[in-house]
């Protein structure tokens, strides 16, 4: 098992820049994720990385965003620069001991992402 606990949420104006992270707890996972939903809207795969640091994107943030791990802090982050209004949402970090592109069964309890244009 795993616990996640997010942080580093807030507000910033568009094309600005904001870094969260999830501390994980417990078992080291097979592969992290950051899916994020705003109001309205279904829930939507932002990144996700496995053990070795395979990393795959949104297309909606290639290029902007970039997820990371730091193994020896247990610690997941997530890199947004060149914000925009449509990246308001909040931001979940989800955990997996099967595949990434397998459902994920942890989930932290999510930081809020404002971005004001």
């Amino acid at each position: 098992q795993v616990q996640l606990v997010e942080s580093g949420g807030g507000s910033v104006q568009a094309g600005g820049s904001l870094r969260i992270s999830c501390a994980a707890y417990g078992y080291r996972p097979a592969c992290m994720a950051w899916f994020r939903q705003a109001p309205g809207k279904e829930r939507e795969r932002v990144a996700n990385i496995d053990r070795v640091g395979s990393t795959s994107y949104a297309d909606s943030v290639k290029g902007r965003f970039a997820i990371s791990q730091d193994n020896a802090k247990n610690t997941l982050y997530l890199q947004m620069n060149s914000l925009e209004p449509e990246d308001t949402a909040m931001y979940y970090c989800a955990a997996t001991f099967g595949s990434c592109w397998g459902d994920f069964g942890y989930w932290g309890q999510g930081t809020q992402v404002t971005v004001s244009s």
